[in-house]
């Protein structure tokens, strides 16, 4: 019986606008069977996601998303199966925490630089326990009356070529792999679609696992291509939403993007292999 699986979702706990509940009750309605937990930096929202998931026999996969720096370029890795107890991770992620902290001070200070007033207890009001992100700001900067919309928060002040824009601290790739892997988990390369040939092949290089082929950003073309790097470089596959929801106005593609079992048995498979050897 072919099952959704949508192996890419964000909750409260980085930059979703849905908590886990939340999230869970959603993906009941699209008829979505398993999913996957990847906030940014962050595994805090797992236990709880695992806990209520029971309630509606839905699969929850635990996983998280982490940002490197190739070439230059901002690339993020998705984690699989990862252990979310493990130490060592959880010493990582304190440290982009803190970082994300010191990167959103740095952010304010530009804006209050150009007479934007913004506070970090007004931004840390709305990011609560999460690991502070440029949405958060950008959600404050809106809550005050500064910008009209969401995105605009990102065109006029913080975006990458935005006067408040403060470049984010990232491990390196190889970093980011062991980091995962270490943990016990599987690490992919998230949307690529935009991303250089060269930093795709630096990435396959490095003994990345495998690469998300579907994604809301990537056209019936752009899966067909991943596809075939998939299975010409003997990798592994996903897919998903990458639903955040709330002002990123992209409820609309959870549910309409996801994979299948298949897919998720080949992950799994490795996964077990992996944790055996």
């Amino acid at each position: 019986m072919s099952i959704k699986v949508d192996l890419h979702t964000h909750t409260t706990y980085s930059d979703g606008a849905n908590s886990p509940e939340e999230l869970l009750n959603l993906a009941k309605k699209k008829k979505i069977d398993v999913i996957g937990i990847t906030d940014h930096d962050t595994i805090d929202g797992i236990d709880e996601a695992f806990q209520y998931a029971k309630k509606l026999n839905i699969e929850v996969i635990p996983g998280l998303e982490i940002s490197t720096d190739v070439e230059g370029e901002e690339v993020h890795l998705l984690g699989y199966f990862i252990d979310h107890k493990d130490v060592e991770l959880n010493k990582y992620l304190q440290f982009f925490r803190e970082e994300r902290l010191e990167r959103a001070k740095r952010i304010l200070k530009r804006l209050n630089n150009i007479d934007i007033e913004l506070t970090l207890s007004e931004v840390q009001k709305i990011a609560k326990n999460s690991p502070i992100c440029r949405p958060h700001i950008a959600k404050a900067l809106l809550e005050k009356g500064i910008v009209k919309n969401f995105q605009s928060a990102f065109n006029k002040y913080i975006g990458d070529f935005g006067p408040a824009f403060e470049k984010k601290i990232h491990v390196s790739p190889q970093s980011a792999i062991k980091i995962i892997n270490d943990a016990g988990g599987l690490a992919f390369i998230a949307h690529p679609g935009k991303m250089k040939e060269s930093i795709l092949k630096n990435l396959i290089n490095l003994g990345i696992d495998g690469i998300e082929v579907i994604h809301s950003s990537h056209k019936k073309y752009q899966q067909k291509f991943y596809r075939g790097i998939v299975n010409q470089y003997c990798l592994l596959e996903s897919g998903g939403s990458d639903y955040h929801g709330g002002m990123r106005n992209d409820g609309d593609n959870f549910g309409k993007y996801y994979t299948t079992n298949s897919v998720l048995d080949n992950i799994k498979n490795m996964a077990q292999t992996k944790s055996v050897s």
